[in-house]
């Protein structure tokens, strides 16, 4: 659980990062003028960095059905390092023009890289060395870590909002973050080389299949992709709403201080770490169909009052209460959605099977929820957005009221998960 994780939080927290201090850093790279105007062409390249994510989850997760899921967790951090370096050196417009939202490009195109195969390695990973009947559990530490890394993002930007003038923060108090990204990222480097294999993997690998994370053995398995693809869907979408454009829909819209946004993300989203464990337990007994339909009932039909409700909130607790609200219907999907996908596929295709269609569904929805958001805040319609949620839900909860369960799927080709074979060790730990 930690060797899976740790790094986990690191590119999450490089990746979310970029979000939580766009608006401090949007008018350094773009001319000076509209406010939404500036916030939408960095949404624009966050939204960037979602396209490349199919491609990483293709390159990085075939890396990880040949060479291993040690192998890919290490590459992943490696890239996500060096990303948040060239954001943290990157020039602003004033001295090299538009060169510098071109080196802010660059670095979201290769987080994007990282972040499509740190996902599906480490969703693979945490899945295969998990005990039998806990599956559920271990692998809800992926938003564990995922939410931690933007929790201390968040907690960063909170202590330079009250130790840094806003002057400050605008001209180079935003680079700080990125430069402990950058730091961060190369200590789980070192971390990570010290991981186990998992077992089921190394059984695998013993047999040298030449269809290893290739697309065609994907494609034998085209209905599990697309229904990964589907059921992302509706989660994706509202993961990235009361989270990484949480903060800026309370300051931009509901028209709360940065600070105070901050903090209504931080606690709500702490809360909502917490939660993660509960629900990927209550999994393993009940199965993982029971929280993702009521997530989908929940997100298809609480999104529209939520989002207005919010949109007139002016007091700290009723933010923070409405946010926690969402975010407790999201963790019906957020908990289990990376355990269901590794269950759909066998072992010799299960890292290229959860990170290709789960990218490539992350590229056309998540990534572009906050673009959407503020494309219909500036067309005067934002109440749009809304419906736009809702509608994303609805599929996916078609889809999850008809998939097959799969708390009880085998991991291995030739054996359903028990105990481990005589002589061989179950990897579960550093």
């Amino acid at each position: 659980m930690f060797g899976g994780s740790i790094g986990n939080l690191v590119e999450w927290y490089d990746w979310f990062v970029y979000a939580s201090f766009a608006t401090y850093f949007a008018g350094a790279f773009f001319p000076k003028g509209n406010d939404t105007a500036q916030l939408l062409n960095t949404a624009g390249i966050f939204a960037v960095g979602f396209f490349m994510r199919p491609v990483g989850g293709w390159l990085l997760g075939r890396f990880a059905d040949r060479r291993g899921r040690k192998a890919a967790l290490t590459l992943t951090v490696s890239l996500m390092s060096a990303s948040a370096l060239l954001i943290a050196i990157a020039p602003t417009y004033d001295q090299v023009g538009y060169f510098g939202a071109g080196v802010l490009l660059v670095a979201r195109l290769l987080q994007g890289l990282s972040v499509g195969g740190e996902y599906a390695a480490s969703a693979t990973y945490l899945t295969e060395a998990s005990r039998p009947g806990g599956r559920g559990f271990v692998s809800s530490f992926q938003y564990v870590s995922m939410t931690m890394g933007q929790l201390i993002g968040l907690g960063l930007q909170i202590v330079l909002q009250h130790t840094m003038s806003d002057d400050a923060l605008h001209s180079y108090g935003w680079r700080i973050p990125f430069i402990v990204g950058a730091v961060g990222a190369a200590v789980v480097f070192w971390l990570r080389r010290n991981l186990l294999e998992t077992e089921i993997y190394a059984e695998e690998d013993a047999r040298q299949d030449q269809e290893r994370g290739t697309i065609a053995e994907l494609l034998r398995h085209r209905k599990e992709a697309a229904l990964v693809i589907a059921l992302t869907m509706g989660g994706t979408v509202a993961y990235y709403t009361y989270t990484t454009y949480l903060t800026k829909y309370l300051s931009n819209t509901a028209g709360m201080s940065k600070s105070d946004a901050s903090l209504v993300s931080f606690c709500a989203l702490f809360l909502f770490m917490l939660l993660q464990p509960l629900a990927g337990a209550l999994s393993d007994r009940i199965g993982r169909r029971p929280l993702l339909i009521t997530f989908g009932f929940g997100s298809m039909l609480g999104t529209v009052p939520i989002m207005t409700a919010l949109s007139h909130a002016d007091t700290f607790t009723g933010a923070l209460l409405l946010s926690l609200a969402a975010l407790v219907i999201v963790t019906g999907y957020t908990s289990i959605n990376a355990v269901v996908k590794a269950e759909l596929f066998p072992t010799h295709v299960r890292a290229l099977g959860v990170a290709l269609p789960y990218a490539l569904a992350n590229a056309l929805f998540g990534g572009t929820a906050e673009y959407v958001a503020l494309w219909f805040k500036k067309g005067g319609v934002e109440s749009r957005y809304y419906w736009y949620v809702s509608a994303c839900a609805a599929v996916s909860l078609i889809v999850y009221l008809t998939m097959r369960e799969t708390r009880d799927a085998a991991l291995s080709r030739d054996r359903a998960d028990g105990p481990a074979a005589p002589g061989k060790q179950r990897t579960t730990a550093v």
